[in-house]
């Protein structure tokens, strides 16, 4: 059994995708061709945002946002510390210091009470200047933007939208990747829209914005290639990445979107009654880029992991370290007492196969395994 089948996937798009392949390869343009410009385009459109800009990877997509955004040292950005290292690392780059805030235990995302408390912490302090939130859409789910925008205006904080792991999910009909002054996303091939190796966009409304992350990714870049007027990246989407992409995306939109909520919904049904599943509010649709238990202690996650390993179940533990205990942060030392329920979901959370190829057998199998194991560990 695969955690994410991108065998599966692959063969069932392997003719256009192929093709795509083949006409790149074909007309050898294979920095910025055709299909980059098309992709953006219907990016945008699926999204509901005027702009999209490809990228490299994902924290490219993130760092141009910080650089935008004109992040530096003295600023304070919050993030929450329940989720990859890229989200804080944008903002250590620019020297600017990130602020960890916890989130919900059920929904995983970041804490809109505790970022409102953290922000009047930091302004109370008077060390930083509260600068911008980054809400993490984490496996699949949209952060709670309508309580979150309406914080972000209260306290004059810009937000960017991380949404590498959100793309497809919703909230009352607007998409992930639009919320917010910039929204980003990955397409690492485990994304819920994922590429054959790394690529990234980032997402606005602003036509200022746009024009400026259009010359931050092509290093700096003025009217034309050899004018150069800012300091910038070499961060572009290569064109194969985006001829792959494009029936990916297509894909994404007809059937696999429907099928991943399906899944979801048929785990939940089977272990809800013996472990805490995830909880979508209500107006909310996830992506389910991984769908995560949270198991009562970090001995029970073992036990259950091994017991799946034992039967050919992969499981994955999505996050194990919290970002405010990383070695890189070791002299973090603010408001640590508000991150409690960050540092328990490290222990506990436990990440099993989610793909939009799952057949109702494999699911019954691995909710039966998830339930044996879990009895008999309680027993």
């Amino acid at each position: 059994m695969e955690f994410i089948d991108l065998k599966t996937q692959y063969a069932r798009l392997k003719d256009k995708i192929d093709k795509n392949i083949e006409n790149v390869i074909s007309n050898a343009h294979f920095i910025s061709g055709p299909e980059v410009k098309e992709l953006e385009e219907k990016l945008a459109s699926y999204v509901g945002r005027k702009y999209c800009v490809s990228c490299a990877n994902g924290t490219d997509a993130l760092t141009l946002a910080m650089r935008v955004l004109n992040v530096k040292p003295g600023d304070a950005v919050f993030v929450p510390t329940f989720t990859f290292y890229s989200t804080s690392e944008v903002v250590s780059l620019e020297g600017a210091t990130p602020i960890f805030v916890d989130v919900d235990e059920r929904t995983f995302n970041i804490d809109a009470v505790k970022l409102e408390k953290a922000i009047k912490m930091v302004i109370e302090e008077g060390k930083l200047n509260p600068k911008a939130v980054i809400p993490v859409d984490l496996f699949g789910q949209v952060a709670n933007f309508p309580e979150i925008l309406k914080i972000a205006e209260k306290y004059n904080l810009k937000v960017v939208e991380d949404g590498a792991q959100g793309f497809g999910g919703e909230i009352n009909g607007k998409k992930a990747c639009s919320f917010g002054d910039i929204s980003t996303t990955s397409f690492f091939p485990a994304k819920p829209l994922g590429c054959y190796g790394d690529g990234g966009a980032v997402f606005t409304d602003d036509e200022e914005i746009y024009n400026e992350l259009l010359s931050l990714r092509v290093h700096g870049k003025g009217s034309f290639k050899y004018e150069n007027v800012r300091v910038g990246y070499n961060s572009r989407l290569d064109t194969i990445q985006a001829a792959i992409l494009l029936p990916k995306l297509e894909a994404f939109e007809e059937y696999e979107l429907e099928n991943r909520n399906k899944v979801a919904k048929k785990y939940t049904e089977e272990l809800k009654d013996i472990v805490k599943t995830p909880v979508v509010p209500e107006g909310y649709v996830s992506s389910w880029a991984q769908y995560t238990l949270i198991l009562e202690n970090a001995e029970e996650r073992s036990y259950v992991q091994e017991k799946l390993k034992e039967v050919g179940i992969p499981t994955m533990v999505y996050y194990p370290i919290p970002l405010h205990k990383q070695k890189v942060y070791q002299g973090y030392d603010f408001n640590l007492e508000d991150l409690k329920i960050s540092e328990n979901l490290c222990d506990c959370v436990l990440s099993i196969p989610m793909h939009p190829y799952l057949e109702d057998e494999q699911v019954k199998t691995v909710c039966d395994a998830v339930k044996k194991a879990i009895i008999e560990y309680r027993k």
